[in-house]
């Protein structure tokens, strides 16, 4: 299969699985009408970008300082003059969107944003992820070599996962030789964010070219004559990300939204439901303390511990809205106990020394063993009540149908070139809960 076909036919599996997870996160029944209330604007913004998905649509943002002819760049690609161009700081004053083309069967949309001019650290900051909000791609335009603030809304973008391209503009005012060692220099600042064939040099709106014309009677006039825009690289490159994985980067733009949103449903549901989940746990580490110090008979204390254990689990998951049986409670319980193998063996090996010593003694050992017996179930009784607190909260999130199980496959399925390969670590440390932005 062809590498172009074999790329479609990935990226159409992976906008099905990103389509089937947001259409199940929106639908879930289990997620309360006062959480939906207060995450509306999020909610609404995922239903758009299911939409999005449907419609197989595909969103490009030109980000950069004011003037560095952003809106030129769009019309250029366009065709024509939709997009404001001006010299004046603001001229363009919020995003605004339009249709460019069909690429291998997705519609793709320019998006025009605001310069990072003028703005402080926290502004742009909050530009460079309102930009990433609605965008799958950012064609980040300078003019020269990049300034300090320049840096640091690349920076900025790196952190949003969204692939970038890197376009020097207004070339046709440098030399070869200028414009070859800004083209490297720009390719330093970018080292790590952007591959090296995606810094491109374009003219999106070209000086007049001055030149003298002759007339038939001798006479030389001075004339400016009209240059077309030069973006055939860019253009090049443009083309050739969308074809080649334009719905994956749709898909994982979606499921990383998602993935968020998924988070801070589950925060809400934690705080919703945490105090009467301390109340639970705390009632079972007093039931399963008492039924073990003060059962006489050897093993049975045990085994009646255990049947607490996969009670207060099952009681947990009706408190989360994530219903258990008793196998899976089971199952939850030998997850919890394996990562806390080491403390949770000490605690059991106890435990049986104490029960041995009720066989015997016919029980009578019961008044000394009661007191440690008790404290430990307690302690065991809390370590996996909060464990299944922790992964009813979060699991949500990696079911099979989860938004974070669909960025995850599309991670892993990465080749060494697509675009999406300088923000994999950044994806990988977000889905880890370790990146610096929720």
């Amino acid at each position: 299969m062809p590498n172009s076909v074999a790329s479609q036919a990935r990226g159409d599996a992976h906008n099905s699985h990103a389509i089937e997870s947001l259409r199940t996160l929106l639908d879930d029944p289990q997620i309360p009408a006062a959480i939906r209330s207060g995450l509306a604007s999020d909610f609404a913004r995922l239903e758009a970008m299911l939409g999005k998905l449907e419609r197989g649509e595909l969103h490009i943002a030109v980000f950069g300082r004011v003037s560095v002819g952003k809106s030129a760049l769009a019309n250029a690609l366009l065709g024509e003059d939709v997009f404001a161009v001006g010299v004046l700081h603001g001229t363009t004053t919020q995003a605004t969107q339009r249709s460019w083309r069909e690429v291998a069967g997705s519609g793709v949309h320019l998006i025009d944003t605001p310069g990072i001019d003028e703005l402080d650290g926290e502004a742009r900051e909050k530009l460079a992820y309102d930009v990433a909000g609605v965008c799958d791609l950012v064609v980040f335009v300078v003019d020269g070599d990049m300034t300090m603030r320049e840096r640091d809304a690349l920076h900025l973008l790196a952190r949003t996962e969204r692939p970038l391209l890197l376009a020097l503009n207004k070339v046709d005012r440098y030399g070869d030789e200028e414009a070859t060692r800004l083209l490297e220099r720009l390719r330093e600042h970018a080292a790590g964010i952007v591959r090296p064939e995606d810094v491109v040099a374009i003219s999106a709106q070209p000086s007049p070219l001055k030149r003298v014309r002759v007339d038939a009677d001798g006479t030389e006039v001075a004339e400016l004559v009209e240059r077309m825009p030069d973006l055939d690289r860019l253009r090049e490159r443009l083309t050739a990300v969308v074809e080649r994985e334009g719905k994956t980067l749709a898909a994982l733009n979606a499921s990383l939204f998602a993935g968020r949103l998924s988070d801070q449903v589950g925060v809400r549901i934690a705080q919703a439901r945490s105090e009467l989940a301390a109340t639970l746990i705390r009632q079972y580490c007093i039931a399963k303390s008492l039924a073990v110090a003060l059962n006489p008979i050897p093993v049975a204390d045990l085994l009646a511990a255990g049947a607490l254990d996969a009670a207060l689990v099952m009681h947990l998951g009706r408190v989360y809205g994530l219903p258990l049986t008793k196998s899976e409670a089971g199952s939850l319980i030998a997850v919890i106990s394996a990562q806390l193998a080491a403390l949770m063996g000490a605690i059991w090996g106890v435990q049986l020394v104490a029960s041995a010593l009720k066989g015997l003694s016919a029980g009578l050992s019961t008044v000394v063993t009661a007191g440690a017996q008790g404290a430990l179930a307690w302690y065991a009784t809390e370590l996996v009540g909060r464990a299944a607190e922790k992964y009813l909260v979060g699991g949500k999130s990696w079911g099979d149908k989860g938004p974070k199980r669909v960025v995850t496959e599309i991670v892993d399925s990465l080749d060494r070139d697509s675009i999406l390969r300088e923000a994999r670590s950044e994806i990988l440390q977000r889905l880890r809960g370790t990146a610096t932005r929720p």
